[in-house]
């Protein structure tokens, strides 16, 4: 008999949002697989004969057939869900990143990934979620207007990127939720998440303007309100997150 239980393919998954939203999925008994550069990172924290719901493949985001393995579920279908929160390292001095195209090739990778598996006859439609950044909007300013110098320059290069990375997964075909957060920190959870959502066609929906989220808020957020219920409601759309 198939398994009910929901798959959940994370990329990104060793630090922070990733790791967060990961953390609260496999809590909840989610089959999860993670793609990881370095699999000793999370083997560490959640040992193999403790932690039977999740499977760490060795591998990169830009790598297709790594990608391909871990977006495959053990019942030989696509998995029910995908979670890539990759990006790249900053660069302060140099106000850049130092792969400032990682997004973007990630999320080609993954989208080839999925239409080869299925030219390969691998049946599933998952549902694509990625985390992004505010300051990107074609619809308004979605961040506080003290913080224009830090996106318009600081974090110029890694907007640039996100944002293509953004719009290929809008045009991709596959169902897609693109999660935009506020300038990420190390804080607990102690606060109200509110959320605003927008139409990557028609505009704003609704709004919610802060200055920070925490990157364990972030990923229990996804993780409670996307991956662990349906998604309908913020299927191809773009959420702003903050606390």
């Amino acid at each position: 008999m198939a398994s009910t239980t929901k798959t959940v393919a994370f990329f990104g998954a060793s630090t922070g949002v990733g790791f967060s939203a990961l953390k609260h999925s496999l809590a909840a008994g989610l089959q999860c697989t993670a793609l990881c550069r370095t699999p000793s990172k999370l083997e560490s924290i959640f040992p193999a004969d403790s932690t039977p719901n999740l499977t760490i493949i060795k591998g990169d985001a830009h790598d297709i057939t790594a990608v391909s393995q871990c977006i495959r579920a053990e019942d030989g279908k696509l998995v029910d869900m995908i979670i890539t929160t990759i990006g790249s390292r900053p660069i302060w001095y140099k106000m850049s990143i130092e792969d400032p195209e990682c997004c973007r090739k990630g999320a080609a990778i993954l989208i080839e990934a999925i239409a080869q598996l299925r030219s390969q006859g691998v049946t599933g439609n998952p549902h694509i979620v990625s985390f992004s950044t505010t300051g990107l909007s074609r619809f308004g300013r979605d961040y506080p207007i003290a913080l224009f110098p830090i996106y318009a320059w600081l974090l110029h290069a890694a907007h640039a990127d996100k944002r293509i990375m953004e719009d290929r997964f809008v045009a991709s075909g596959e169902g897609f939720t693109i999660i935009r957060g506020s300038l990420l920190n190390d804080g607990e959870t102690t606060k109200t998440v509110r959320v605003g959502i927008e139409d990557p066609k028609t505009g704003r929906e609704s709004t919610a303007i802060g200055y920070f989220i925490s990157r364990e808020d972030a990923g229990r957020w996804i993780a409670e309100n996307l991956i662990l219920q349906k998604t309908e409601g913020y299927k191809n759309k773009i959420l702003m997150i903050t606390t």
